[in-house]
């Protein structure tokens, strides 16, 4: 193909997947009080299933902390297309991730002719993979994230005269950065995958700088939770595995490379 038909075909697997966003999109556009009330709105209720399992754990291990009865804030829409804006972002939000399963398929149908044979097969199952990390990534970052960021940062206060009344622009960029950003982060393992292919990444680095995660991923943890130490270390061992697992997959990576070379260098 020349490059002329390369950008054409580029460009129909654009379209397609813009048009998968779209239709998700409209459909979340639609139901709107599922949406905003079951969804959207979901982490800022006592009742919510992260909050009542906290509660549950409470009681196991006698401690009140845990369970969090209260969230001392309001949302408020202080510009007129505020709830209109926000209506569409999202919808759009939603979009993307019930779409995305769609639109890696459509990027990987348009890089995997590309592909060499050897690397088309390490690289079977990247689909599946991809899917599955962001899916769980999402789920962590609206269960786990989410509900424990909200709870800490409605409860925060600089003094007992100011109020915690949020903006519903504030409260859905926020959600939607933690989600999202959920989603992306847990795609490390296949990052570390592709980089230890190429060697760029390899097991004894990441081990050199473990150290360093984990001081980053307890910062993390401090951040997005309440100020005790077992929300911390409830948010930190998460990613601390998801740290762990990719070494694990870079130390695969090294090991396979190593028995390629060695096989290569006996037919020699």
């Amino acid at each position: 193909m020349s490059f002329l038909d390369h950008l054409e075909e580029l460009r129909w697997h654009l379209i397609r997947s813009v048009i998968a966003i779209i239709v998700f999109s409209i459909a979340a556009f639609i139901s709107v009080d599922f949406v905003f009330n079951t969804i959207v709105f979901g982490p800022a209720k006592t009742d919510f299933w992260t909050f009542r399992m906290l509660c549950k754990l409470g009681d196991l291990i006698n401690s009140s902390a845990l369970c969090i009865d209260k969230l001392d804030f309001k949302i408020q829409s202080r510009q007129m297309t505020g709830q209109f804006t926000m209506h569409i972002t999202s919808s759009f939000a939603i979009g993307i991730i019930a779409a995305f399963p769609y639109v890696f398929w459509e990027f990987w149908r348009f890089v995997s002719p590309g592909l060499r044979m050897t690397e088309r097969s390490v690289s079977r199952g990247a689909v599946a993979s991809v899917t599955f990390l962001f899916t769980l990534g999402v789920l962590f970052g609206y269960f786990i994230m989410s509900p424990l960021a909200v709870s800490f940062l409605a409860g925060y206060q600089v003094s007992d005269i100011v109020n915690n009344e949020f903006d519903i622009t504030s409260y859905v960029s926020t959600l939607s950065t933690l989600v999202l950003g959920s989603g992306m982060l847990f795609q490390l393992p296949m990052v570390v995958y592709f980089l230890s292919k190429i060697g760029i990444v390899t097991p004894e680095l990441m081990r050199n700088y473990r150290r360093h995660a984990i001081v980053v991923i307890l910062i993390l943890g401090a951040v997005f939770t309440p100020p005790d130490p077992f929300s911390q270390i409830l948010i930190a061992m998460p990613l601390f595995g998801l740290y762990q697992f990719s070494i694990f997959i870079s130390a695969r990576v090294q090991k396979k490379l190593r028995k390629q070379a060695e096989k290569n260098l006996n037919k020699s």
